[in-house]
């Protein structure tokens, strides 16, 4: 990818320090991947401890920034704080966070159980809500930052069998939206980037032909764009589709 290639040459990120939840494998670990190359020190997190020393071995290998990572649950406040507790360690503060963790269970309203709906909630919209609130803090004190949730176009296109997702990410884009409004006067920017369909496997020809998908390195590109707009100007919201989707 061209365009990534020349964001990748441009360290326009050194000095600062990002976190990136659920920076393990997709979006995220590309999000990272792609802070890490622009200079930024990346703190990443993950549900399981293994995935994460793996992740982070692989992103520090192709980087010279420093990459850390901790397990944490985002869907536990707890987890949370103490996550951003040993960011605070490692780097002194926090200038940029990638609210990337979700997950995705897809069951009819009938079939959707408590615990699936629970589940997706608290990890797709109350864990943004526990990284925000401790990023917004940090941030505070450095007289500035940029939140950025990875969201989805099903957070404005409701779909059967995605009676909790939906409910997850419309929340999201609404919390996305009022904490703009809340901290644009603290140097604070806050957007929401609503990808449709993304191809979350790494390589090309995965199976089940996800060439018209779009590739994790796309959004983490536009993550990168974002971050490179002037401080004046904010855009709130990005909605990304395949170019061509199949028919």
């Amino acid at each position: 990818m061209e365009g990534m290639d020349t964001f990748l040459m441009d360290t326009f990120l050194k000095g600062k320090n990002a976190v990136v939840t659920g920076g393990t494998r997709g979006i995220g670990y590309a999000i990272a991947k792609a802070l890490a190359a622009a200079g930024a020190q990346v703190a990443i997190c993950g549900r399981g401890h293994t995935t994460v020393e793996n992740a982070v071995t692989q992103l520090a290998n192709q980087s010279k920034s420093k990459v850390v990572g901790k397990a944490a649950d985002v869907r536990s406040s707890t987890e949370v704080v103490k996550f951003f507790q040993f960011v605070d360690s490692e780097f002194g503060g926090v200038d940029i966070l990638v609210n990337n963790a979700g997950v995705r269970i897809f069951r009819s309203t009938a079939e959707l159980s408590v615990e699936d709906w629970t589940k997706t909630l608290e990890t797709n919209l109350s864990g943004a809500f526990y990284c925000s609130k401790e990023a917004v803090s940090r941030m505070r004190n450095r007289k500035g930052g940029y939140v950025i949730h990875i969201s989805s176009l099903a957070g404005k296109n409701a779909f059967a069998g995605g009676a909790a997702y939906n409910a997850s990410k419309f929340g999201l884009n609404g919390f996305s939206e009022a904490m703009m409004l809340d901290h644009r006067y603290e140097g604070i920017r806050v957007s929401c980037v609503m990808p449709g369909s993304v191809d979350t496997e790494f390589g090309k020809g995965s199976k089940g032909g996800a060439e018209w998908k779009i590739a994790s390195e796309d959004v983490a590109e536009i993550v990168l764009m974002l971050l490179k707009t002037p401080v004046r100007t904010l855009i709130s919201r990005v909605e990304v589709r395949p170019s061509k989707p199949q028919k």
